[in-house]
């Protein structure tokens, strides 16, 4: 079992409920899912670069990604209907409780000139999105093997009602949320 599963389970809950006063076990918010993806422009004009975005991705996350293909052809885009484009792993459970630690602990701090990430992220529903502009901040990626460099999108999607309560439990998780 992950440290933050672990800590989720004995800490966390009863945190929340003394902050939100709930009644019912059911009411406090958990991590549903985390949902990685990164989709590329230049697909378009070369299929080889979803090959190394998929690789990416299954380095970072542990899981094998699935490919993002194109819904509707658009000429001036020169894109068709089922190109590939880019590629999504979603990870639940264990691995969702490992990647949010990797995540909090390793990564972040690895960016540059870091000074936490944005509170703005919440969709009002308590969920959270944050964008990376560089792959190569995970210590999974060798950056002497990628080809370029590529930003990726990070949502974490939760169980509670609003951002108040999101942010409460990604806070107690750890996130850096800047001041």
């Amino acid at each position: 079992m992950s440290r933050l599963n672990d800590h989720y389970k004995n800490d966390v809950k009863k945190q929340l409920t003394e902050k939100f006063g709930y009644k019912n076990v059911h009411q406090i918010p958990k991590l549903e899912k985390i949902v990685v993806n990164c989709c590329t422009s230049e697909a378009v004009t070369n299929s080889k670069v979803v090959q190394s975005v998929v690789a990416d991705l299954g380095a970072i996350t542990g899981q094998k990604p699935v490919i993002a293909k194109a819904r509707k052809s658009v000429a001036g885009f020169k894109l068709r209907e089922g190109m590939p484009l880019g590629a999504s792993v979603t990870l639940r459970g264990e691995k969702m409780y490992e990647f949010l630690d990797r995540l909090i602990n390793i990564t972040l701090p690895r960016v540059r000139d870091f000074r936490g990430v944005s509170a703005k992220g919440f969709d009002g529903k308590g969920n959270y999105t944050l964008g990376l502009k560089e792959q190569i901040i995970f210590p999974e990626i060798s950056y002497d093997q990628i080809d370029k460099i590529r930003g990726l999108g990070i949502s974490i999607v939760t169980t509670a009602n609003n951002n108040e309560e999101g942010r409460e439990l990604l806070n107690l998780f750890g996130m850096p949320f800047s001041k």
